[in-house]
């Protein structure tokens, strides 16, 4: 049996996660969970789960979901960082599934790291901001990160196909979005719920608008590259719109391994639980209906923001940081009807362009060149409005 801990509760990773437990209940007990201000659905998940803790994004959102629970004097609730740190470190942890979006996430996530739990890693935005801290701390504690994004999740299955020495490249692979196909001169007139329509996946509202305007895969090149220790250079990207491949690994032989699934995040999850082993799993794929299969180059003039990722990348950690940030910023500006589509790449130019390459020491600094950055975001979007 292992105890798992849910960063993200109320996410489409958290749900999928406690829908795993629920199938598998002889292997794998939430014990501990963190959510956002999602009250109605954290409720139902006390009720059903009846973990030890639940941490709240702020003190409001838990006093709300406190006054509801008098009748579960099982689950003790907590708030904010400290409240997620505590679920992510609680002693009988074994496996920490971390699915905050954004930074939110980082200090929880780096402090299971420094406490020696396996993490299920579904917060890429934690790698790319700290991705050189996290990484030494997992290999001093020995810890186990273990993607969840079916991208890296796939890239780690191919992997075991062979050594990181024989490894030539990798390859993401990106569906596109809804705006693969689109005229270039109707760019300018995307809204937001043309651009919270993707063609495969449902998710948040900001990895959506990432996936529109690719700024998603180019956090996952970051990551990637993190992940196993790949320059930028060996992580290809492919435009795949039946995304039925998840990706691929090439090896200096010539020899390709893809990984072939069906288009469900609970497979991944399931993956990472049980790693090393495997379980029989509901989740299978029909050969008989793949009939195609499409690659594509990505039009970097149509993708600007994965040109800027790559151009982070090289360029330095605070770089990569910013790049983060200042997305966030724009697309929260973008949904509230503030900024055009086309300033969301526009913005995050402006902020790598006005940042200083540096490798930040600690968990602080990565956190005071985010807000750095997020500050600097709004100030151009301002100037722009």
């Amino acid at each position: 049996m292992k105890n798992i801990a849910i960063l993200g509760s109320t996410g489409s990773i958290g749900t999928s996660t406690l829908d795993i437990c629920a199938r598998y209940p002889e292997l794998y007990r939430p014990v501990a969970l963190a959510a956002g201000r999602n009250v109605e659905v954290a409720l139902q998940q006390c009720r059903q789960w009846r973990p030890k803790y639940i941490s709240m994004a702020d003190e409001e959102t838990a006093a709300t979901l406190k006054a509801l629970l008098v009748d579960n004097t099982d689950t003790e609730v907590l708030h904010g960082t400290a409240g997620s740190v505590a679920v992510a470190t609680l002693s009988e942890v074994d496996f920490v599934v971390s699915a905050i979006v954004g930074v939110a996430g980082l200090e929880a996530t780096y402090e299971a790291v420094l406490a020696g739990k396996t993490i299920g890693l579904a917060n890429k935005e934690a790698l790319v901001a700290a991705g050189e801290l996290i990484i030494a701390a997992a290999k001093k504690n020995n810890v186990a990160l273990l993607p969840i994004d079916s991208e890296h999740n796939a890239i780690h299955q191919c992997m075991r196909g062979g050594t990181s020495a024989e490894v030539k490249q990798i390859w993401l692979t990106a569906s596109g979005g809804p705006f693969r196909n689109t005229p270039l001169d109707e760019f300018a007139k995307i809204t937001p719920a043309q651009a919270l329509k993707h063609p495969t996946w449902v998710m948040g509202q900001r990895i959506t608008v990432d996936s529109a305007t690719m700024l998603n895969k180019g956090l996952e090149i970051i990551e990637a590259c993190r992940l196993f220790n790949l320059p930028p250079g060996k992580v290809r990207v492919t435009i795949h719109p039946q995304s039925t491949v998840h990706s691929l690994v090439e090896y200096i032989d010539g020899s390709i391994l893809a990984q072939i699934s069906v288009t469900d995040m609970r497979l991944p999850i399931l993956y990472a639980l049980a790693y090393p082993d495997r379980i029989a799993s509901d989740l299978t794929f029909d050969l008989s209906t793949l009939s195609q299969l499409d690659f594509q180059q990505p039009n970097l003039d149509r993708f600007p923001c994965l040109r800027l990722s790559y151009e982070a990348a090289e360029k330095s950690q605070a770089h990569c940081i910013a790049l983060n940030a200042s997305d966030e910023i724009a697309v929260a500006a973008f949904l509230a009807g503030n900024l055009p589509f086309l300033g969301i790449p526009r913005t995050i130019e402006e902020v790598l362009a006005r940042t200083t390459a540096s490798s930040p020491a600690t968990i602080a600094d990565v956190l005071a060149l985010d807000q750095q950055a997020r500050a600097l975001a709004r100030e151009i979007i301002a100037a722009e409005s």
